[in-house]
């Protein structure tokens, strides 16, 4: 199994280094930024298994950031991260397409979890969307 590529946003930067020091140690691959701008540029030029997104941030929040991630790369699995969790929010979250919506101080081990059905759910659609090709290819050749 290759490494779990990681993206992290949130807005506190104590938390970002000490979470992305606890998912360095699990094996991860892991890179911060503490805008949501910031992160839209980097799903633009990198490919990540899971984006773990803080909820409250200042400027955009996490549904409104869910909602460009998703739209500029609708295969992005991203994970809420909330100090202020609601049922209402974790509902809308996943009707979004969030993988997940946890409460901070998140749980290493079922964040680390989360992230790895995330890295395994993004290789499932990878992998659906090649065979598509595939049978595109084949047809187109009369195979």
């Amino acid at each position: 199994m290759t490494t779990e590529k990681v993206l992290l946003v949130d807005d506190e930067v104590d938390f970002l280094e000490t979470m992305a020091e606890r998912l360095q140690t699990r094996g991860m691959d892991v890179t911060t930024v503490d805008k949501a701008d910031e992160a839209f540029e980097k799903i633009q030029a990198e490919d990540y298994d899971a984006v773990i997104l803080d909820f409250l941030m200042p400027g955009m929040n996490g549904i409104e950031a869910l909602k460009a991630l998703k739209k500029k790369r609708p295969d992005l699995q991203v994970i809420l991260l909330t100090g202020h969790a609601t049922i209402e929010k974790s509902v809308e979250a996943m009707k979004l397409g969030a993988v997940d919506f946890l409460e901070k101080p998140a749980d290493i081990e079922a964040l680390t979890e989360k992230i790895k059905e995330a890295q395994t759910n993004k290789m499932l659609i990878v992998e659906k969307k090649m065979e598509s090709r595939i049978k595109d290819v084949l047809k187109k050749h009369g195979v």
